[in-house]
């Protein structure tokens, strides 16, 4: 098993970087605008992108941590796990992201790092500037079907 890690901080407080990944208003702001369920602990949200959507069920939801598991979507994808670690450390809140149990290291998981990485950097712009760059305005890597 195989994992995508990144770090980025936000100079937000550690509540409103938690907010946006605990709302499906907050999750809309920096991931895709297209977003609903119910993001409660053992709810399910699904994100809808072109050309398809993915679905995970919220495990935990606590201040310093996000977990869930990918129910639906990419088939490399399912029965993974999308963890969101949380700490302030002055005024940054250190967001420590990983998206774990890949089988193996194939190239979508490398187009999937890249992305990860610009959705994170979303995250960043929203808590420290309330606007986020969501699909379908996100930065455009390549095509991926």
């Amino acid at each position: 098993m195989v994992d995508i890690l990144q770090r980025v901080g936000v100079v937000a407080p550690r509540e409103t970087v938690h907010a946006a990944l605990t709302t499906i208003e907050g999750l809309a702001g920096w991931w895709t605008q297209d977003t609903k369920g119910d993001a409660a602990v053992g709810g399910e949200i699904r994100f809808d992108f072109e050309p398809g959507s993915i679905t995970v069920r919220v495990l935990e939801s606590r201040p310093d941590l996000v977990r869930w598991e990918v129910v639906d979507g990419p088939a490399e994808w399912i029965g993974t796990h999308i963890v969101f670690e949380l700490a302030q450390e002055s005024e940054y809140t250190i967001v420590r992201f990983r998206h774990e149990g890949w089988a193996e290291p194939v190239e979508f998981m490398a187009h999937c790092t890249t992305k990860w990485a610009t959705f994170l950097m979303s995250l960043k712009r929203l808590g420290e500037t309330g606007v986020g760059e969501p699909a379908p305005g996100d930065v455009q890597i390549s095509d991926w079907h």
